[in-house]
């Protein structure tokens, strides 16, 4: 990956990725921006009282002033306007060697959070590694490990439907899985990948389907840069599963060998 910057998961059925013969070339760069205009939304909040293991899970600094909430900050925007965690795809290039080669997206659970919110997948190719990093010294039932369920789908954009891939307990420190994004119903949309562990709802993971190592997640300024795009005309999305009801932002640009073309995002509440 390369980067610049409900626990369920991401695949954008209306985006064709259209095979293009992967050959030697000398590439051009796409770069820009993802930006927020207008008011953020408030960060959802859940009572850490309603879920197990309040007196571990209010150890993340995402809450609020008086330690009774966590917050959930599903958007997070710069001071200069920059989104963060959108993640930012060239579309129309199906590069076989990086769908084979692509192990998957790690996720650390630490201090009841996923880490990362966002990230990219290949579907039905590569899996999702969740490893679970927390152990309460201080309450006997979690000495050895805070359980945390890592519940995985694959979620029809527009749509309430949605497939469970994996359902899997972790209850123990330094335990983790590795499976791969296989949805048990074919009836399910190809649309995105949602993460969420079922003992903390707060747990959230998010992730975009890609079909080249052309992609990018961006950091705190929302800037992009993604090299190496062979020569050609594509359609270039930005995307973010808490704005646009989870639809991607695209944007046509041709790309030249040596050359770099700007694409600019911009997400409105």
């Amino acid at each position: 990956m390369k980067k610049v910057g409900t626990c369920a998961t991401i695949a954008v059925g209306a985006i064709a990725f259209l095979a293009v013969p992967m050959t030697s070339w000398a590439g051009g760069t796409v770069e820009g921006k993802v930006s927020f205009v207008g008011k953020a939304p408030a960060p959802k909040e859940f009572l850490f009282s309603k879920f197990p293991n309040p007196k571990f899970c209010v150890k993340n600094p995402n809450k609020d002033a008086t330690g009774e909430k966590r917050l959930l900050k599903e958007v997070e925007v710069g001071k200069d306007g920059g989104l963060k965690n959108a993640v930012v795809a060239v579309t129309g290039i199906t590069d076989e060697k990086f769908i084979a080669e692509f192990k998957g997206q790690d996720i650390q659970a630490e201090l009841c959070e996923f880490k990362p919110y966002t990230g990219a997948v290949v579907p039905n190719q590569s899996s999702f590694r969740v490893m679970n990093n927390d152990a309460d010294p201080d309450d006997p039932k979690s000495v050895k490990g805070v359980l945390h369920n890592p519940h995985s789908f694959k979620i029809k954009l527009g749509s309430p439907g949605s497939a469970t891939i994996f359902n899997i307990a972790l209850p123990e420190k330094g335990k983790g899985l590795d499976k791969p994004l296989k949805p048990n119903s074919p009836q399910a949309g190809k649309d995105i990948f949602k993460l969420i562990c079922d003992q903390h709802e707060f747990m959230q993971f998010w992730a975009l389907p890609v079909s080249s190592p052309h992609y990018a997640v961006v950091g705190e300024d929302g800037k992009f840069s993604i090299k190496d795009v062979p020569a050609g005309k594509y359609k270039v999305v930005a995307w973010h599963p808490a704005l646009n009801k989870g639809m991607p932002v695209e944007q046509e640009l041709e790309v030249k060998d040596g050359a770099s073309a700007s694409a600019k995002f911009e997400f409105k509440p």
